[in-house]
């Protein structure tokens, strides 16, 4: 566990430097040969080795929790009936099926020269979009028309939705980025960006963790704005995370439960899963089938009290997602080894490498 003297509350010690040329602008030839830096958060040691040797880190027994969303071509582009291009990225695909469709869907809007409430946007197919209230932070109201319902539209009209630091020549995704990101057990569509700790793993591998007597369950998270939306202020106590829905089963429950009680390992696939299972952890003091929103944020200072081991990528500095792994293993320890990280070239962020804390 971190000692008190690894936590800060100042966004500013997040921060780390790090090349733009080791930014990963394509995922690597063969998912599970991504570059894996082991962490000991007990010793700060650090080890360096392949993504498809992790086996030999993991014990018969571990409980591997993997998030089986799929990601959805969230990011729309269309025009002003004056002209002017508009940019949209959806941030909720998926909506409980009790919040309706009468208020639209959040978006993320850029427009030349602005937009304002009552504006229609044109996409394609006869598919448009009315701006219900103007935007906030970058963000709009939307309503769509033209077809079904909102995954329709996307899986007709929508392109994937990279981070804007994957820079492609054209501006958009190439053809590939649909199968590479996207995990290879996703399952359940409503995620807006991909947890990309999973992206590492292949059926194969999977395969042979599980015949190696490593348990492997499923959950949900629909990635949203909750898990990128960026902190504004010095203070990260003051940060308050969107909201985004979980879905856990009793199976996966049941399973987490079950290696809590026997003290074996319970390893997470990315930080939305630490989220998901901590958060229903605390409101429940155990784990159990749970369906709706979450906005569990986790910074140093929190316990964590379902999650012992977690996989996960290289993470943006002053996020809440390196503050997630800090809370985990420390943040002079995760800085050191980001240190190391840049020192030994490895490739960040969301088609980068690995890590994996033990």
């Amino acid at each position: 566990m971190a000692d008190n003297r690894q936590i800060s509350f100042r966004l500013e010690d997040y921060d780390y430097d790090l090349p733009p040329e080791l930014i990963a602008q394509r995922p690597a030839p063969t998912r599970e040969h991504s570059r894996l830096l082991v962490l000991d958060r007990s010793s700060g040691a650090v080890g360096h080795s392949r993504f498809d040797r992790i086996g030999q880190y993991l014990k018969p027994g571990d409980l591997l929790v993997v998030n089986d969303t799929r990601v959805v071509p969230a990011r729309l582009t269309g025009r002003k009936k004056t002209g002017g291009m508009v940019e949209l990225l959806v941030l909720d695909p998926y909506k409980p099926p009790a919040s309706g469709s009468l208020e639209g869907h959040c978006c993320l809007v850029r427009a030349s020269k602005g937009i304002r409430a009552g504006q229609v946007i044109e996409l394609s197919r006869g598919i448009c979009a009315e701006v219900i209230a103007a935007p906030m932070d970058g963000r709009a109201q939307v309503r769509f028309s033209g077809a079904s319902g909102i995954v329709d539209i996307l899986d007709r009209i929508g392109r994937t939705p990279l981070p804007p630091y994957i820079g492609r020549a054209s501006g958009q995704a190439a053809p590939d980025d649909r199968i590479c990101y996207q995990t290879e057990y996703a399952r359940h569509p409503g995620a807006v960006a991909a947890p990309t700790a999973g992206l590492h793993f292949t059926k194969s591998l999977l395969n042979g963790l599980i015949g190696s007597g490593i348990e492997v369950a499923a959950l949900t998270l629909h990635v949203g704005y909750g898990t990128f939306a960026p902190i504004r202020c010095t203070d990260i106590r003051e940060h308050r995370m969107p909201p985004e829905f979980i879905e856990i089963g009793k199976e996966a429950a049941d399973a987490v439960n079950r290696a809590k009680r026997e003290q074996r390992r319970v390893v997470a696939v990315g930080t939305t899963v630490v989220r998901t299972l901590e958060w229903v952890y605390a409101k429940e003091g155990e784990i159990v089938p749970f369906r709706g929103m979450c906005d569990h944020y986790i910074y140093p200072g929190c316990r964590f009290a379902a999650v012992d081991c977690m996989v996960t990528n290289f993470h943006l500095p002053k996020s809440s997602l390196i503050l997630l792994v800090s809370a985990l293993a420390g943040r002079l320890r995760i800085l050191s080894a980001y240190r190391e990280a840049v020192r030994e070239r490895y490739r960040f962020f969301s088609y980068g490498d690995a890590m994996l804390i033990l």
